[in-house]
């Protein structure tokens, strides 16, 4: 995280400090500015020449070892090539983009052009020594988003052994913010210096989290990539996963422990911030005015929206006692104590075997004494000994109850509960599910038309002798005019199967019942699959909003004709440019480009697709906007009843691909948050929704692509809905 501008890392310095972070300061109140943002990362210095040209031919000879290795058939080789790759490629980026800041930065790239070359010649004869190698270690792997290699660090204990057995605990390590660590900096830093943490006998994982977005977006996925890489070149123990950061990385921390509660058996949290608003009014003094949509999507990283899940995650938050940051375990332990207090208890049944209890939690929140941004070190010494003995109680798998709130459904299942429809994206769904003896299941939904309960090959408990009986209550809320029946059961659930695993997937099918007052939406619950699994709808991986279809495998495609008017052209270009210009400065990868008429169907199938251009320009996109719920023609731009002119106006959207309703289209738009978002990394949240129409006579600034005359969701079908004006004004 960036420090306040007042006097926090003098705080710091003064304090028992312990685990400083990066040192450079924010501009406070000058950060505020969308007309006068400074460039991130900043201009690097200037190389002498002498310098540049040696490291450039070091380079040169690097890289031809690298497509020496590259042109090899041998598996071995290619699975290990991105070991040597992270090493060519950081110091190319640094050379080519001038993102080396101070002299040390010319010897830290030598160091890692001698790395990159000795592993080469150590791979070309097949060895691969760094593979077993103790202490710190530097990995690669290629991510699945845009095929670039990315860095991640290791610390291998000195007890590490693949002779004896058992696996071993991992702690992923989240990092501080640091404007001037990219790759070259990163790397230098996993081979030289040990980091923050070091438990006995575990293995470290630091990720790269693509430079310096909190962990969220690509960096979140680059977090659960290098895990998994890590996952099939190390003994790590899924069960014994831990997740910790601090500052920047304690607010990554938040968000990857509210989302994959069921993926760690702990989360260490210290400073960094936890949602957006608060935080930004607190901590960088900015007044906020966001759209409508904006607020919404706020849920996305917003954690105390998602508070209930850490039921599956013990948690222990660390603040320093002056530090500006403590805010974010603060608003953290207050939603956690108010866990179910929107559902009391008189809203449900009084059935005996109701086993949920609404009262407050009191989330554990560890304080370093007159300490500022950094860690007080009987502090450190006090989370490190509960997390020994979490690590080593034994978990109980599956766990008999099972708490799942979620928004949206890119994050839809936890334990042995998946969520597969929500009744509103954006509108909490949660589902309660409980394993109850002999064999009974207690299932409370809200908010969800679409669950399932699966339990694989062993996991349902031994003591279901009989087939499970589902019983459940659906929860009502005041002023709710969607009502639910009280149902006692579902007949004929499936059997347990002979390996002791079992599922079964529930949903709600909408009918009207009519009363005195008029018709009441009622919902009638039924096994099995759903008439509307063949038929779009919104569903995991292809929920929106646009920023969504930046966290799979991607492909820019560009058009080989003209736009209909100037000014598109000119638009579509200019936006083309900022994207892969921006999708390396700060996602810090190569985004992968073809024109329109080189698009195969395996590209189809295989990524995202982001047209660029309009559909007479773009061939692609001219295949699929018939199938589109907003019209883009020679004259208007057609938003159900709206019209825009198509002289000066062009849409934004995503939606599922027409040629492969597994995978999305997008129109012109990469991550939609741009460079004043770069100064505060809380800022960096979704801008748009859905979909938008954009003004092209306002240009493109700091925040947005041009004027936003008109944005809005899809519903869960979707289709367009009315405007959100009359939405609101309906509901009142």
């Amino acid at each position: 995280m960036t420090r306040p501008y007042f006097a926090l890392l003098f705080l710091g310095l003064i304090g028992s400090a312990f685990w400083m972070v990066d040192t450079a300061q924010a501009d406070g109140p000058a950060d505020n500015r969308p007309e006068n943002v400074r460039q991130i990362p900043p201009p690097g210095i200037e190389i002498p020449a002498d310098d540049r040209f040696r490291l450039q031919a070091q380079l040169d000879e690097l890289q031809k070892q690298v497509e020496a290795l590259r042109a090899s058939d041998d598996e071995f080789v290619q699975s290990l090539l991105p070991d040597v790759e992270i090493f060519s490629r950081a110091v190319d980026q640094a050379l080519r983009f001038n993102e080396m800041f101070d002299e040390a930065d010319i010897k830290r790239a030598g160091m890692l052009l001698e790395e990159g070359s000795r592993r080469a010649d150590l791979l070309a004869k097949g060895k691969s020594p760094w593979t077993q190698q103790k202490g710190l270690v530097v990995r690669g792997f290629r991510s699945k988003l845009d095929d670039t290699v990315q860095p991640y660090g290791l610390l291998i204990p000195e007890s590490y052994t693949t002779e004896t057995p058992g696996r071993y605990r991992c702690d992923v390590w989240l990092h501080g913010r640091g404007e001037r660590s990219v790759e070259l900096q990163f790397i230098h830093t996993r081979m030289t210096n040990r980091g923050a943490i070091e438990p006995a006998d575990t293995i470290v994982l630091h990720p790269f989290g693509r430079y310096s977005n909190a962990f969220k977006f690509a960096g979140e996925v680059d977090v659960l990539e290098a895990l998994e890489h890590a996952k099939s070149q190390y003994r790590i123990d899924d069960e014994r996963i831990g997740m910790r950061g601090f500052s920047m990385g304690g607010a990554g921390c938040w968000q990857l422990a509210v989302h994959y509660a069921d993926r760690w058996f702990a989360a260490n949290p210290g400073a960094g911030f936890s949602e957006t608003p608060q935080f930004l009014r607190s901590f960088q003094g900015e007044t906020l005015t966001p759209t409508w949509w904006e607020e919404t999507l706020w849920q996305w990283y917003d954690c105390p929206v998602w508070v209930t899940n850490l039921a599956h995650c013990p948690t222990i938050a660390y603040s320093g006692e002056i530090d500006i940051q403590k805010q974010a375990a603060d608003v953290m332990a207050e939603a956690f104590g108010k866990i179910g207090a929107e559902r009391p208890q008189e809203q449900m049944s009084p059935a005996p075997e109701n086993p949920i209890n609404w009262r407050g939690r009191k989330m554990v929140h560890i304080i370093g004494p007159q300490t500022a941004h950094s860690i007080h070190p009987e502090s450190k010494s006090r989370m490190d000994s509960i997390l020994h003995d979490l690590a080593k109680r034994k978990s109980v798998s599956p766990p008999l109850a099972v708490n799942l709130v979620t928004p949206t459904l890119r994050y839809d299942q936890i334990h042995w509960v998946k969520i597969h429809s929500l009744n509103e994206h954006w509108k909490t769904g949660y589902v309660y599910a409980r394993l109850l003896p002999p064999n009974k299941i207690l299932v409370l939904p809200s908010g969800v038309d679409d669950f399932e309960l699966r339990f694989g090959p062993g996991e349902l408990p031994e003591w279901f002798l009989e087939r499970p009986d589902v019983r459940w209550e659906p929860i009502s809320r005041p002023g709710n005019k969607q009502k639910q029946p009280q149902l006692d059961h579902l007949d004929a659930e499936p059997p347990i199967r002979s390996d002791r695993s079992w599922s079964v997937r529930i949903y709600a099918e909408p009918s009207e019942n009519q009363t005195d007052d008029g018709p009441i939406k009622v919902a009638q619950w039924k096994m099995g699959t759903p008439p509307w699994e063949d038929e779009l709808h919104k569903r995991h991986g292809i929920s929106g909003p646009i920023d969504d279809a930046f966290m799979d495998s991607f492909l820019f495609v560009t058009p080989s004709g003209e736009c209909r008017n100037a000014a598109v052209e000119e638009w579509t270009r200019s936006e083309f440019e900022h994207a892969v210009t921006h999708w390396r400065q700060q996602m810090r990868g190569d985004a992968r480009v073809k024109v329109d008429a080189d698009i195969t169907e395996e590209d189809i199938a295989k990524h995202n697709l982001i047209l660029w251009g309009d559909p007479a320009s773009n061939s692609v996109m001219a295949r699929v906007i018939q199938d589109l719920p907003i019209q883009w023609t020679a004259s208007e731009v057609i938003v159900g009843e709206r019209r825009f002119d198509a002289a000066y106006h062009a849409p934004i959207l995503i939606f599922p691909n027409p040629l492969n309703p597994q995978k999305y289209v997008v129109l012109n738009s990469s991550f939609t948050y741009r460079e004043y978002d770069y100064l505060n990394n809380a800022r960096q949240t979704p801008k748009l929704p859905d979909w938008a129409v954009v003004d092209l006579r306002v240009p493109s600034d700091s925040r947005w692509p041009g004027k936003i005359v008109d944005a809005d969701f899809f519903n869960e079908k979707w289709e367009l809905q009315p405007p959100h004006d009359e939405r609101v004004k309906a509901k009142r």
